[in-house]
């Protein structure tokens, strides 16, 4: 039976602990928050007599004690927060569960917490647990309505770790953390002995009672014997982690020990910890401030959520248990059929994977010593004056900055000893640790000891940075770059003040390592950790050692590649991923080929980047005596591996994060190496594991190498995109130019663009995603005059050469409405339907503006769009269709053409984003392939050769091809003073690469897809020679690194070329083609054998498995129209999905397909009649609500045939409905609505669920029905016939309202289909399937040779299909069936090919349904198995595919909110296809 929530408010009411009514009310309100539906919630006839057998119903009584005051100065300094209301954790917790109890045992009591837990209490009066344990039992023994000794008992202990850096001073903090272990064992050794018939549930309340374990502000008057935090660094996130951690540790190992499972009616369960960081409370960590009715109503609600968030992880297995989530709705969970119990350790059948260690090892048995193979180790004869003649012996003292690295976090730490993590072992620190020597410990500071004993600056044994033997070690765990310039000041004041240091004549090696922390937090505040910011703070930090420390040689060590230790972390068995998935989130807890994946490796490619411009900027190289190099051997580190393959985890501390000693030594041989290693040849890709020999300085190259002793010459910061033009003929006509086809270059007085991004010059200087919105018009390569061609390579410098008072070009940035945009009427993010509006924008601006002689002046007008047009195309293919990509554009060239006098419009073509791909997909590119979905979603994401990529490769060259007929048609050449010439260049662009063979992003912008300034001023060039090349001889490619010169007007072609001034013949019109004689396909599959033996399950069902085949439907599945003129006849015996007519070589039908599997297929349509229309029972006219009816015929007739064996046969349907329903919606939205119609669907497909064994159903989604409409207007005849037959999408005006909610009424069948369809409602049985096939999601229109709507591929009525169109609808279904659930095609292009048959995958020849897709596993109870992929997985993704979508990412959340603000949503993303 179902139990209702309403139980557990009449409970209540009627328990124990009643208070007044408001009190009751407001529990009720938050328990109204939570659903609770569980089946079979009955008495059990027999008590449990094992807590591990123990049921919710068997639990007699609920109660809870706990430690949940505030620890001093954690911000509440009057009352206990957690107390502070009416009702205290405690009490909610005990009510809440005892709640969901009594839906299972009514007669459940809850014992209320003992006094003196309720009201506030101070440190000092705070209640000890173990009294509260004492008190507890004996308030259950005397309570007369339980009996004590045969009750079965729940139990919640809260107990909070105590702050051991303040109650444990004198102890030291592991023994601190034992003795806390040691109290609570005393309480559960108390209930363990004294309370028989118990489950005790243990939660960690420690994160709700103090802001920090390791360090609190004790500045509290009222505790003034408490320490203060001393010295920077102490209350780092690192000692917070790793402390709570540990005890989360040491109780997990007290509870697996079995010391409390020696009775079989007694346990304790660890359960997650509660976190205040996902708890809703509504309050700041300073406190709170007033106890409003409110405030209480919302904490009283938020102990709700925790108790509900406590008994479902009373639900999970121990090891299976969550966190709890406060930021969504929780539903209550129930007890599965399966494992009705309340799970412990040993009913989980839980094994620890935190073992420990069976090697006896300590860190004084791991020698790292190293031999120096240096012979030569004599200083310079004279103390150096040069840093570029630095010898290793002259360096007189070593210092070092950082973070825990640096540190030496954990360095020397015994294996699993995790807690030890937090011990700084700086002597055994890799770039300044002095331990010993090199023969038992390397480091940098000791093997630089070999060449100069009297070294100085070292750090040696433990502490933190501000004890006397740290040094000049000034690295401070937990530190991020911004925390580098404090640690410098500290430094040098350091230096300042020690006497053993002469600050200006002694040479100093300082080495600095930063990021890793702002790597671990970069994804909760780009803007804070961006790699800008990252650079600004290194820049501010060397700039003070740069201006303050003379004598000084820096290394800049690169910020390692922070992925890779995503290996370390894939499993809990060696690494303790749950504390580094607090203290390195962005790191660690990503989804493997997530979008946060791809963010993390762009920002630390943008660390390493960032890094590299500020050194090669020579800020630092303007003294003799100082330098800073950047050592990049972290650059491109791997995962140390072992021979087996796996990690190596002996290379790090037991947090698998920080390096253990092994990989410190490592690090410093590699950094002495780089140290060595000239500029420009330095090892940039280390590999830990490798054995590295200590290189010696050379006696040529006895120094180390600086840029100068390393001949070698920084980039240029400051490159100049200038060009020469070395025209001789410079001048005008003359007499001045009357024909558009005799125009100089020099006659072009004004100069005009429309576009989109390219053209308005979006990121074209930036140096940062942060300056992406930036316009920078003026360096635009078709319109663009900042400076002049010296400097600045654009067309209109170019013509300034022939013109000096040509105007119309852009300057500087800003947005088209802005008056330096001029005559530049680009927009960021425009498509094809906004370049009328331009066109309109600039015509004003011409006729408007004085210094414009409108019908004198010759102008150049240069057209480029169709980008964002591409980035959006598969989305909806119709609405960007090439069809009207050319009608937009031919309405932008007409209102041109018939207001613009004397202009030449330049039509740059269609660029090919294809290429574009190479730098998303390329790993060693630094590009932010997680914008990658923003930029352009249709092109950048998905698999090559995906559906969405045809779909996009096949518009490109139908747009191209559609423009071309446009221009070629000769409709803007009738007169002299206009044309438009076709600038194909753009057609095939080849992607720059570097040296290394990798795309080089020196000629993109910072997002990767926008040209910089260096691609633009190519873009110019090649935008110029095209302008003087004759029609047919264009350039249709650009190569990126081409040296392209500019070409000069020549005696012989002085004009700027047209078509007519090319002697250019247009193309005659494609001949119509030779009539097809058949709508046939070839099929030729290696394996077309049936199963054997015949499967019992629908996933492992093959093509020749099929017997029977039945459909339902309407007149398309009838085949009205089949012979394109006879509206009046079903043409069953044709039907694409249910006909049989002749052969597969002469008629594409589904039956004709699978007969070639199975030649004895039965139940397909044959002629006209009904007597032969076999299984198909679909009726022209139909809608959704006769399916129903349909399908009961349809069984009826199955059954009786004794053609089939009914049972043991294989039967596959397929079901296309809503046609009829869409086109009346509007004459009846009730009958025709989107829930009657998924409620007709829904009762047809039980009707073959819960009747019919052994069937396949193909539910085919209805297709985009508003494509018609560009069908009709295409035909006067069409229109007529066809609104008849389709009102309600025909008739509504463009743009109208009523065409707007058609439209959605379409998505949303579309979408409710697919939800009922990937429900799992019909997953139960294991011969039965539904499946939905979506190929007529995105339809795409067939255009004819002249770009129209190809009318052969419909019938008379241009509604119905025609044989043609038939056939393809069924090359379409067939395909899908074999296409795996998320990766079907979503469209259907409608291009004749015989080949276009698809073959059953041999390695998978089934039929593709969820479960043999992975989206669901062999187990059919789904309540008793962890789906390998969630079943609503396939229904997100394939929904997003049909409803509109698009979330912009932070960094430019803003940048098209305030562009074309009255655009549409459904226009722009009507649909995604699923990736």
């Amino acid at each position: 039976m179902k139990l209702l929530l309403g139980l557990l408010f009449l409970w209540l009411l009627s328990s124990e602990g009643n208070a007044d009514d408001l009190e009751e009310q407001g529990k009720l309100k938050a328990l109204r928050s939570f659903q609770l539906s569980c089946d079979q919630a009955i008495l059990p006839e027999t008590p449990s007599s094992s807590v591990h057998a123990l049921r919710p119903a068997n639990v007699k009584t609920v109660t809870a004690i706990g430690s949940l005051q505030r620890t001093p100065g954690s911000g509440v300094h009057h009352e206990d927060l957690l107390q502070s209301t009416r009702k205290s954790l405690l009490e909610v917790s005990v009510e809440t569960l005892a709640a969901l109890i009594s839906s299972f045992n009514p007669s459940v009591l809850h014992q209320s917490p003992p006094p003196g837990t309720k009201g506030a209490t101070s440190d000092s009066q705070a209640v000890d647990l173990l009294h509260q344990a004492e008190e507890i039992v004996k308030l259950m023994k005397e309570n007369q309505m339980m009996d004590f000794q045969n009750d079965w008992k729940l139990i919640t202990v809260f107990f909070s770790a105590e702050n051991p850096w303040s109650s444990c001073a004198s102890t030291t903090l592991k023994n601190c953390v034992l003795d806390n272990l040691e109290k609570l064992k005393a309480v559960l050794d108390f209930l363990y002995k004294n309370v028989p018939k118990a489950f005790v549930n243990l939660v960690d309340s420690t994160e709700l009672t103090t802001s920090s374990l390791v360090c609190q502000d004790y500045n509290n008057a009222s505790n003034p014997g408490r320490n203060q935090c001393n010295g920077v660094g102490e209350c780092s996130t690192l000692d917070d982690n790793i402390l709570r951690w540990f005890y989360q540790d040491v109780w997990e190992k007290l509870l697996e020990s079995e010391r409390y499972d020696q009775k079989d009616d007694f346990t304790v369960v660890l359960q997650p910890s509660l976190q205040e960081r996902n708890l809703l409370l509504r309050l700041g960590r300073d406190g709170f401030v007033t106890t409003s009715k409110t405030q209480v109503e919302t904490l009283e609600e938020d102990y709700t959520f925790m108790a509900v968030g406590l008994w479902n992880n009373m639900m999970e297995p121990v090891g299976r248990k969550q966190p709890y989530d406060f930021t969504k709705m929780l539903q209550v969970r129930c007890p599965s059929q399966e494992n009705p119990y309340l799970f412990t350790y040993r009913n989980s059948n839980y094994s620890s994977s935190l073992e420990t260690s069976d090697t006896k090892e300590t860190s004084q048995e791991r020698i790292y010593g190293t031999n120096i193979p240096c012979f030569d180790r004599a200083p310079s004869d004279t103390v150096p004056v040069s840093v570029h003649n630095l010898k290793p012996a002259d360096i007189r003292v070593i210092a070092a900055l950082g973070d825990s690295l640096t540190a030496g976090n954990g360095a020397a730490s015994k294996p699993h000893d995790l807690l030890d993590v937090l011990t700084q072992y700086r002597g055994v620190s890799w770039s300044v640790g002095g331990n010993e020597n090199i023969s038992t410990v390397t480091t940098l500071a000791n093997i630089l000891r070999e060449f100069n004993p009297s070294l100085i600056g070292y750090s040696t044994g433990t502490g933190k940075q501000n004890t006397v033997n740290a040094a000049l070690n000034q690295a401070v765990a937990g530190d991020h770059a911004e925390d580098v310039p404090a640690q410098v000041r500290r430094l040098v004041d350091r230096m300042k003040n020690d006497t053993g240091i002469n600050l200006q004549t002694d040479w100093k090696l300082i080495t600095l390592l930063i990021g890793g922390n702002d790597l671990c937090k970069f994804c909760k505040n780009p803007v804070q950790y961006s790699p800008e910011n990252y650079t600004y703070n290194l820049q501010t930090a060397l700039d003070i050692l740069h201006r303050e420390v003379p004598r000084a040689f820096v290394n800049l060590v690169t910020v390692l590649s922070m992925p890779s230790l995503r290996e370390l972390h894939a499993s809990e068995d060696t690494c303790p991923r749950k504390v580094m998935s607090h203290l390195c989130p962005c790191v660690i807890n990503p989804k493997d080929n997530s979008n946060e994946v791809k963010k993390l490796v762009y920002f630390n490619r943008r660390y390493q980047e960032r890094t590299r411009q500020l050194v090669e900027s020579g800020r630092y190289d303007t003294t003799d005596d100082f330098t800073v190099v950047m050592q990049p051997f972290l650059m491109n580190v791997n995962m140390p591996k072992t021979q087996e393959g796996l990690p190596d985890s002996s290379y790090f501390a037991p947090d698998c994060f920080h390096f253990s000693q092994k990989a410190h030594s490592q690090a410093a041989r590699a950094l002495w190496n780089n140290m060595l290693e000239p500029l420009g040849k330095k090892t940039d890709n280390q590999q830990i594991e490798d054995e590295i020999v200590l290189k010696c300085p050379s006696k040529a190259e006895p120094f180390l190498r600086t840029y100068k002793n390393s001949n070698y010459t920084y980039p240029n910061q400051t490159p100049n995109y200038g060009s020469q033009l070395l025209c001789e003929d410079r001048s005008p006509s003359s007499p001045p130019a009357t024909s558009v086809h005799s125009l100089k270059p020099a006659d072009v007085k004004i100069i005009a663009a429309l576009g989109d991004s390219l053209t308005a010059g979006t990121g074209i200087a930036s140096d940062n995603l942060l300056d992406l919105n930036t316009e920078y018009r003026g360096l635009s390569w078709s319109i663009g005059g900042d400076a002049s061609l010296e400097n600045v390579t654009t067309l209109p410098n170019i013509f300034r050469v022939f013109n000096v008072m040509i105007m119309g070009y852009s300057t500087g940035t800003g947005s088209e409405n802005d008056s330096n945009a001029f005559l530049n009427q680009a927009v960021p993010g425009a498509q094809a339907k906004h370049l009328p509006a331009q066109a309109r924008n600039l015509l004003r601006l011409m006729k408007t503006d004085p210094r414009i002689d409108f019908s004198a002046d010759w102008k150049l007008i240069t057209v480029h769009i169709g980008g964002n047009d591409l980035c959006n195309y598969c989305k909806d293919p119709n609405y960007y269709s090439a069809v009207n990509f050319v009608r937009r554009i031919q309405e932008t060239l007409d209102i041109l053409h018939k207001q613009v006098p004397k202009a030449l419009v330049s039509l740059v073509e269609v660029m090919d984003l294809l290429p574009l791909r190479q730098l998303f997909v390329d790993t060693r590119v630094q590009c932010p392939t997680y914008m990658a979905d923003y930029l352009c979603s249709c092109v950048l994401t998905g698999e090559e050769n995906s559906p969405n990529l045809t779909m996009v490769r096949e518009a490109t060259r139908a747009y191209q091809l559609g423009i071309q007929r446009l221009v070629e048609s000769g409709r803007y050449d009738t007169h002299e003073n206009f044309t438009v010439i076709i600038q194909p260049f753009l057609q095939n662009i080849k992607i720059p690469l570097g040296q290394d063979g990798h795309p080089d992003v020196s000629y993109f912008s910072p997002d990767c897809f926008h040209p910089s300034q260096k691609g633009h001023s190519q873009l110019a060039k090649a935008l110029w020679n095209a302008l003087l090349q004759p029609a047919g001889q264009k350039a249709e490619s650009f190569d990126f690194m081409d040296d392209i010169v500019l070409n000069c007007p020549t005696q012989n072609k002085t004009f700027l070329g047209t078509y007519k001034n090319s002697n250019y013949t247009y193309p005659p019109v494609e001949p119509t083609n030779e009539p097809i004689e058949n709508w046939g396909s070839d099929l030729s599959c290696s394996e077309q054998t049936p199963s054997s033996p015949v499967p019992t399950s629908v996933h492992e069902l093959q093509p020749a498995d099929i017997k029977v085949i039945g459909a339902l439907g309407d007149s398309l599945t009838t085949a009205v129209g089949a012979k394109a003129t006879d509206l009046q006849t079903d043409w069953r015996g044709l039907s694409w999905s249910i006909g049989g007519d002749g052969t597969l070589e002469t008629q594409t039908t589904l039956p004709n397909i699978l007969k070639k599997f199975n030649p004895n297929l039965f139940g397909f349509s044959t002629g006209s009649s009904k007597e032969t229309a076999g299984f198909n029972v679909a009726e022209r006219g139909a809608t959704a609500r006769n399916m129903s009816a349909q399908a009961r015929e349809l069984v009826e007739l199955m059954r009786s045939s004794s053609k089939i064996n009914f049972k043991e046969d294989w039967k596959l349907i397929t079901v296309l409905i809503g046609g009829n329903d869409l086109c009346k919606y509007c004459l009846d939205k009730e009958t025709y609505s989107v829930q009657k119609y998924v409620k007709h669907l829904q009762d047809t497909l039980d009707i073959f669920y819960e009747e019919l064994p052994r069937v396949f159903v193909n539910v085919v989604e209805i297709l985009e029905i508003s494509g018609l409409r560009q069908i009709t207007a295409s035909s006067s005849g069409c229109a007529l016939t066809a609104k008849n037959v389709c009102p309600c999408f025909l008739n509504p005006e463009e743009n109208s309202s009523e065409l707007q909610e058609i439209k959605r009424v379409n998505r949303d069948f579309q979408a409710e289909a697919l939800q009922l369809v990937n429900s799992g409602r019909y997953e139960e049985r294991e011969d039965f399937a539904v499946v939905m096939q979506p190929f007529f999601r995105n339809t795409l229109l067939p255009p004819d040779s002249n770009g129209k709507p190809d009318l052969s591929f419909f019938a008379a009525d241009c509604f119905h299909f025609s044989l043609r169109g038939y056939a393809e609808m069924a090359m379409a279904l067939w395909n899908n069936m074999l296409e795996p659930v998320g990766e079907k095609q979503t469209y259907n292009n409608f291009t004749h090919d015989r080949s276009k048959l698809k073959c059953p995958n041999p390695e998978k020849p089934f039929l593709s349904t969820l479960r043999n897709s992975g989206f669901r596993n062999s187990d059919l109870n789904l309540e008793k198995t962890e789906p390998s992929v969630p079943y609503w997985a396939v229904i997100v993704a394939a929904v997003a595919g049909v409803l509109a979508g698009s979330l912009l990412i932070w960094l430019l959340s803003g940048r098209r909110a305030r562009r074309h603000q009255h655009e549409t949503d459904t226009e722009r993303n009507t649909k995604t296809t699923p990736l």
